[in-house]
């Protein structure tokens, strides 16, 4: 029962990376919550970046279909959502709060990831 729970968990994951890469793939950052016109520099760094989280949902998907020899791969895409959350976290600190939305991806990627992480472990093991 744990492992469907997590299977869904992690489809769930891939789901919210998918829409938000594919988001920020076709639409660019002019179409976010207070977003504006970006310059041409920040509209292709804005896209680059969002391929990541595009491409992290197909390798969630095809991970959580074998959860226990595709578990680095799991681990992995998981780690670089923490990485990204800390990434955040310096923005703050630079810039001030992103709008809510962007906060609650934070929490997310810095709380939640790294528990579905030791989830992930002790359902599957090392």
């Amino acid at each position: 029962m744990q492992h469907k729970i997590l299977k869904t968990v992690i489809v769930f994951l891939g789901l919210i990376a998918f829409f938000s890469g594919g988001a920020g793939v076709f639409l660019g950052p002019e179409y976010m919550p207070n977003g504006v016109p970006p310059d041409a520099s920040l509209d292709s760094q804005y896209r680059f970046a969002n391929v990541f989280w595009l491409a992290a949902a197909p390798a969630l998907w095809w991970s959580v279909r074998d959860l226990y020899n595709r578990r680095h791969v799991t681990r992995v895409v998981l780690f670089i959502a923490i990485v990204g959350g800390f990434a955040r976290l310096l923005s703050v600190f630079i810039t001030g709060w992103p709008f809510i939305a962007f906060t609650a991806a934070m929490i997310l990627e810095l709380v939640g990831v790294p528990l579905i992480i030791w989830w992930h472990y002790k359902i599957v093991g090392k």
